[in-house]
């Protein structure tokens, strides 16, 4: 490695090194800190930001990749070194565009709000919390517009996760999707629905969290490079690839809430401790885009969790956990609780069929907050009416209703909620390429055994970090690029088996 490559490398550890600390302060925001810390956080977390920002949007760094540039017609293409300057290139013009007032402005404004959006949830009222989303849709349009030219205003911040991403794209694709799952839901809805006595009742907390653990234990998540802990929204977040922690949620009268939320972060975990470990401590040392980081967490919630295989192993373990409650409960029953299709209010419970209607509805109300045709102070008014339009319900209040996701409370207004339809679609096209190059797969899931998959997944997909797009890893992945068909076959094939339809 020449000596430019190598102080290259060396100013995107210390950025890297001071985004982990960042990390660790919002990790410990989420889960420990008490709340009259919350001013203080606010401040030191702006102080990271800005510090982070400034020295990625450094004129010397900015000299160094121009000089580093020409070796990209020099250097392998899949070499690490190509790699580096074409991340760290990207990061830097998109970075330099955003003055570091701003992102130190941004940043003590998420704390402020989501320290706020949790007594509001509690509370479950939204108006508390309205001034600050108003702040926040500003603070978003403002960003946006630090990247001119784009077609819709949504456009730069959903590049910002989902490179190459556009309004223009998801628009049609999830039409296309609605249009497969409206008559899939009802079609279902038309049959008698299972019954989930089995998931309610009283299950102790301590003994879901072991059994949780165990679970992601056994598919591969190591837990000398991590760690599981409880915050109000389950979250992963990494400190470099040593040290990726998730956390979950715990519900005592409701089986499902902790152990979904525990494999579904797993996911995004074996994500994360898979990247190459050359690779640490600089920009590649991440998910390829948003979308492909949550078609890991959705394929091993749905398409592994939730499938019968999953449960052929571990649903005798579980009723041993909890004999009173599932002692004399059969597996079939079991299986068609947890896959049961209900139209409901929680989007991170609802099924697999209409979990993508609660997605894009979010879409389409953050969208039009984005144009200026929705205001921040009709957004609840606005939530319950889709709601009751598309899944025929109503929220009692705002807790169930507008305040139950944080994304808005935490981020930016637009350019994250996509990723969870897009990587729902990934899931379920990344899991039959697998499949193909694997036919003993589902075997070895009825068994308990999971290194195939986990093995394959890192092989095609987690050892590249950021190394390549996310476009390519997917086309070279599974010899395609984006496309729906897989996902509906995938849920018509067995929600059909399911519901008899």
């Amino acid at each position: 490695m020449n000596l430019k490559l190598r102080e290259l490398k060396k100013r995107l550890t210390e950025i890297s090194d001071l985004k982990a600390a960042l990390a660790v302060l919002s990790w410990d925001q989420m889960t420990l800190m008490p709340p009259g810390g919350a001013e203080a956080r606010g401040r030191q977390i702006a102080v990271l930001n800005r510090l982070s920002h400034e020295k990625l949007i450094d004129s010397e760094l900015g000299k160094l990749l121009d000089e580093l540039r020409p070796l990209l017609t020099e250097l392998p293409p899949e070499s690490e070194e190509a790699a580096l300057i074409r991340v760290a290139a990207r990061d830097y013009e998109q970075a330099v565009k955003v003055p570091p007032s701003f992102t130190s402005e941004f940043s003590e404004h998420t704390s402020k709000i989501y320290t706020a959006w949790v007594k509001a949830r509690t509370e479950r009222d939204f108006k508390p919390v309205e001034p600050l989303l108003e702040k926040t849709l500003e603070l978003s349009r403002r960003l946006a517009n630090f990247f001119p030219g784009y077609q819709h205003i949504a456009d730069p911040l959903i590049d910002q996760l989902d490179e190459g991403m556009t309004v223009a794209i998801i628009r049609p694709l999830f039409g296309k999707l609605r249009e497969e799952l409206i008559p899939l839901v009802k079609a279902i809805t038309s049959r008698p629905a299972p019954d989930d006595f089995c998931l309610r009742g009283q299950f102790s907390e301590a003994k879901q969290l072991e059994f949780g653990l165990e679970v992601a234990k056994s598919l591969g998540f190591d837990f000398t490079r991590g760690r599981q802990d409880q915050s109000p929204h389950p979250f992963t977040t990494s400190f470099g690839i040593g040290d990726v922690r998730i956390t979950t949620r715990v519900r005592t009268d409701f089986l499902g809430e902790a152990l979904f939320s525990t494999i579904h972060e797993a996911g995004h975990a074996l994500y994360e401790q898979g990247i190459n470990p050359d690779f640490d401590g600089t920009p590649l040392a991440d998910g390829a885009s948003m979308s492909l980081h949550e078609s890991q967490s959705r394929l091993w919630e749905n398409l592994v969790g939730r499938s019968r295989n999953f449960w052929e192993h571990f649903f005798p373990k579980l009723q041993r956990f909890f004999p009173d409650q599932l002692g004399a409960v059969s597996l079939d029953a079991f299986y068609r609780a947890i896959n049961k299709v209900e139209p409901s209010l929680i989007r991170t419970d609802a099924d697999e069929v209409t979990y993508n209607l609660h997605v894009m509805l979010r879409f389409d109300l953050e969208i039009e907050m984005l144009e200026g045709k929705l205001a921040v102070k009709d957004l609840s008014e606005a939530w319950n009416e889709r709601y009751r339009q598309d899944l025929g319900l109503l929220p009692p209040d705002d807790g169930l209703g507008v305040l139950q996701d944080v994304h808005w409370y935490s981020g930016t207004i637009g350019g994250y909620f996509q990723s969870y339809t897009l990587g729902n679609i990934l899931s379920a096209q990344i899991f039959e390429a697998a499949l193909r190059a694997n036919s003993g797969i589902p075997v070895e899931i009825k068994a308990g055994n999971f290194q195939s998959l986990h093995q394959w997944l890192k092989r095609n997909i987690y050892r590249f970090g950021r190394q390549y797009p996310a476009v390519e890893i997917i086309k070279s992945a599974t010899g395609r690029e984006l496309e729906i068909e897989p996902y509906v076959r995938y849920l018509k094939t067995k929600y059909r088996e399911l519901y008899s339809l």
